[in-house]
């Protein structure tokens, strides 16, 4: 009896050790995601700073408002 109640343990603790392997994977992979969502938040609002600022300079000296295109 004794050596069932061993290998039915044995049993119980790498499945339990098997499941938190799995939560651990899903939780780093939701980790990981929301980083690069957050990189992506950063870099959208370093382009909409660049755009403003291009934006004021075209205005303030008249520069790069319009596109000449004839040759």
């Amino acid at each position: 009896m004794d050596l069932t109640n061993a290998i039915s343990g044995m049993q119980q603790a790498k499945t339990m050790a098997a499941v938190q392997m799995k939560v651990a994977r899903k939780i780093l992979d939701n980790q990981e995601m929301q980083g690069a969502a957050a990189i992506k938040l950063i870099n959208a609002a370093g382009n909409v700073g660049n755009q403003a600022g291009d934006s004021l300079a075209a205005a303030a000296t008249g520069l790069g408002g319009a596109l000449d295109t004839y040759a």
